[in-house]
């Protein structure tokens, strides 16, 4: 075939190329069933012509006349079967979060005028039934697992006419790579919702830039950051066009076990849940005793020192390889021992713990990019020259970057997104002269490898007037096991001060060998013992920072910050005005004189 330009193009190029026996894999009953690629292309034909015969057809290309339909649904085969079947009639998907509100999944109902909506089960089926009566375009709710009252979306799978296959064909002949392809609405940090418009060849340029920055070949991905964030989504047609097999983890929960049935070679994650994967490692390493323990952490202490592209010495190097022998061998079992690298995005990853998996030989390969951009504009490759720690590696070919006067990247490419929809003023205040303005503060290391040092609106100054960038802080003070999160505060205060919610595990841990007998969370935080402990903690890590950057007060709390008590976006990146609203008091505690 020609050079594929839209998305569901990958389909043809593997039947032509060389079709798997497991495109896809989703667990039903317990265990995994596979999906062919021919049953995969067989299925999508079906639901195209169910789909065409429901009425889903676009004759109006434009953003706004382009049919949308939404799906709620966790990661499965069925999602992305769905993505390229709704592709191929010429109509979008808008895939929304499973946790959204009540009052986003309205608005975002509303705004894009969608006529049929597919959820995963019976509770999310609920949530689009109680606001089905105030959203007049809404004709039809279809289910993928089994809900009373809903029709099943396997009443769509009919196998089309030869009136029907020829439409389809010409429907498909007539989609442009400049055409729509996707509506996706950021949850955001702030404000409404915002829906991004990124078109078949903004997510494909994107796809054909990644492949040569990951492991080539066929290879077996676990996928389980949500598909209706871009970065998993377009992840997944790297696999895809790359002629590899993606298997669905069963939830956030089972990844450990998932990760041991599939032994994949690489999956995508954010670095909260890479922090959670370390934390148990190192909790699970503090319960050893003797000398299992002593060489634990003697490797562990090898592994923060790593250099990449260094040389460490021959003696530095023969221990590593014991330690890997003795030590990361155990590690690299527990993610399916197979693993070739992680690709981490979303949020800034602690150095630390980038340094640490690599000297296990498991490759961390930190990228960036946001929503408007498809979304990489930058990532550490495989290839280890080309990957440097603490920066957000190179520039992905076919684009450009610039650093702003003020700092803030500016990147140009056919990466950069149509638009906001139905809101030109947002557009035009995001990209001018074809640069889109992320928001983010950036500069070059050696003139090769972006480094992000903040965020532009999280950046604020003190009532002396110095500038603060909370992002460089954070990241510091996570690598104590004793921090879980923490968020910076101060804008227009006299001084920096701090939420810190502790890792309560290691903390009751800590408070049982110091003799104290309080669990609870609330007393525990009080505790005076506990309070000098996290003091001296929050020292330890201020020397990293000049004199007004220091962290002179801080505040604990009681409990993690969570997708679920809102403050955290479903991406777990904070949710900066939630948090200062809702402990809003701690806050005030902090400059209590």
């Amino acid at each position: 075939m020609t050079e594929p330009t839209r998305l569901f193009d990958c389909l043809t190029l593997n039947l032509e190329r060389d079709p798997l026996p497991d495109m896809l894999a989703g667990k039903e009953g317990g265990v995994y069933r596979t999906y062919s690629t021919k049953e995969v292309a067989d299925t999508i034909e079906k639901l195209s012509t169910g789909l065409l015969r429901l009425g889903v057809f676009s004759a109006d290309r434009t953003p706004e006349g382009i049919e949308k339909v939404a799906i709620i649904c966790k990661n499965r085969p069925e999602w992305i079967m769905l993505d390229m079947a709704v592709q191929r009639t010429g109509a979008v998907l808008a895939p929304i979060y499973p946790t959204i509100s009540v009052t986003e999944l309205e608005f975002i109902l509303q705004e894009a005028q969608v006529r049929f909506v597919f959820v995963n089960d019976h509770e999310l089926y609920l949530k689009v039934m109680s606001v089905r009566d105030r959203v007049p375009s809404l004709r039809e709710i279809f289910a993928i697992e089994p809900v009373d009252g809903a029709r099943s979306w396997k009443e769509l799978l009919v196998s089309p006419t030869a009136e029907e296959a020829a439409r389809l064909k010409q429907i498909e002949d007539s989609i442009d790579e400049k055409d729509l392809a996707t509506v996706i609405y950021t949850s955001g940090t702030t404000g409404t919702p915002k829906g991004v418009m990124l078109s078949h060849r903004n997510i494909v340029s994107n796809v054909h830039s990644c492949i040569p920055c990951l492991p080539q070949g066929k290879i077996r991905a676990l996928s389980f950051l949500p598909l209706n964030h871009i970065y998993e989504r377009m992840l997944t047609y790297v696999y895809l066009f790359n002629n590899s097999s993606i298997y669905y983890a069963e939830s956030m929960d089972t990844i450990g076990d998932n990760l041991k049935e599939v032994k994949p070679q690489m999956f995508v994650t954010v670095p909260r849940l890479l922090e959670k994967v370390y934390d148990r490692i190192m909790h699970k390493g503090a319960e050893l005793t003797g000398i299992k323990k002593k060489l634990f952490f003697w490797a562990h202490g090898l592994a923060t020192r790593y250099e990449i592209n260094k040389s460490m010495g021959a003696w530095y190097n023969f221990q590593l390889s014991l330690a890997n022998k003795l030590i990361f061998s155990k590690w690299r079992e527990a993610l399916g021992n197979n693993i070739q690298c992680i690709a981490s995005g979303g949020a800034a990853c602690q150095v630390r713990l980038i340094r640490i998996f690599t000297a296990a030989r498991v490759a961390i390969l930190e990228g960036y990019g946001l929503t408007e951009t498809s979304p990489v504009i930058s990532v550490n490759r495989l290839q280890v020259e080309e990957r440097r720690f603490g920066t957000v590696g190179p520039v992905i070919p076919g684009i450009e970057v610039k650093i702003a006067e003020d700092g803030e990247i500016l990147c140009k490419g056919p990466n950069v997104m149509m638009g906001y929809y139905k809101r030109p003023d947002l557009t035009a205040e995001a990209i001018t002269d074809g640069w889109f303005h992320t928001g983010d503060i950036g500069e070059f290391v050696d003139n090769k490898y972006l480094k992000i040092t903040d965020r532009k609106k999280e950046m604020f100054k003190t009532s002396g007037g110095k500038y603060v960038a909370p992002l460089a802080i954070e990241s510091k003070l996570k690598e104590s096991r004793f921090v879980e999160q923490i968020m910076v505060v101060g804008p227009e205060r006299k001084f920096v001060g701090a939420l810190i919610v502790p890792a309560f595990q290691n903390l009751e841990e800590w408070s049982r060998q110091n003799g104290i007998t309080v669990t609870n969370h609330e007393q525990l935080i009080r505790e005076p013992k506990v309070l000098a402990m996290y003091r001296d903690v929050v020292e330890h890590y201020n020397v990293n920072f000049g004199h007004v950057e220091q962290i002179k007060r801080f505040e604990l709390l009681p409990a993690e910050w969570t997708v679920e008590t809102g403050e955290m976006t479903p991406k777990l990146s904070l949710r900066r005005k939630v948090v200062t609203e809702k402990f809003h008091s701690a806050i005030e505690k902090i400059y209590h004189e």
